[in-house]
C-alpha cells in the first residue's frame, strides 16, 4: 500500500513560505519540493478554504501564510487535507461471516481506532509554530542559511 505524504508535503510547504519574505509562486514550492506546480496548487486548495493561506494574482503574487502559525495545528491543517487515511493496515473484510475474521477485526479496530485517537491527539499538542521553532534550532546547529530552493541541499 502507497503511504500517503499530503501532510508532510503540505507542513514542509508552509515552513518553506514562512522563511520566504513575500508570496512564494507555486513554481518556486514546486521546484522546492521536487514536484508538479499542480500538486502543490491541490495541497494549498484546503488549506485557503480554512484561510490558512492565502493567494494573490498576477505579476508579484502567490501563496502567502495567513495564519498565526502558533494558533494552527498539525491536526488543524490534518483536517484542512481532508483527514486522510493515518494508517496504512486496516482488517481483512473477504469473510464478513467468518467469526475468526469478526474477532480478529474487533481486536483490530478497536486497537486502530486508539492508535488514531493518539495520533490526532498528538497533533493537536504540535503547532507550526514548534515546527517553525525545531527548524531554525537545526538550523542553527548546522550554521546554514535559508534559501527557499536550495535548503535541502544544505
Amino acid at each position: 500500500m502507497r503511504r500517503d505524504s499530503r501532510l508532510s508535503g503540505v507542513l514542509h510547504v508552509l515552513l518553506h513560505m514562512a522563511e520566504h519574505p513575500g508570496p512564494c509562486t507555486s513554481d518556486m514550492l514546486a521546484r522546492a519540493m521536487d514536484t508538479n506546480p499542480v500538486v502543490i496548487r491541490r495541497l494549498m486548495s484546503g488549506l485557503r478554504d480554512r484561510r490558512y493561506v492565502r493567494s494573490e494574482k498576477g505579476h508579484g503574487g502567490g501563496w502567502m501564510i495567513a495564519c498565526d502559525l502558533g494558533a494552527v495545528t498539525l491536526r488543524d491543517i490534518y483536517e484542512a487535507l481532508g483527514r486522510p487515511e493515518l494508517l496504512a493496515i486496516g482488517n481483512r473484510t473477504d469473510e464478513p461471516g467468518c467469526l475468526v475474521e469478526q474477532a480478529v477485526n474487533a481486536a483490530l479496530g478497536k486497537s486502530f481506532d486508539e492508535a488514531e485517537m493518539l495520533l490526532l491527539r498528538r497533533f493537536g499538542e504540535v503547532s507550526l509554530a514548534a515546527l517553525s521553532a525545531d527548524f531554525h534550532a537545526r538550523l542553527a546547529e548546522r550554521g546554514g542559511s535559508i534559501a527557499l530552493e536550495t535548503t535541502h541541499a544544505e
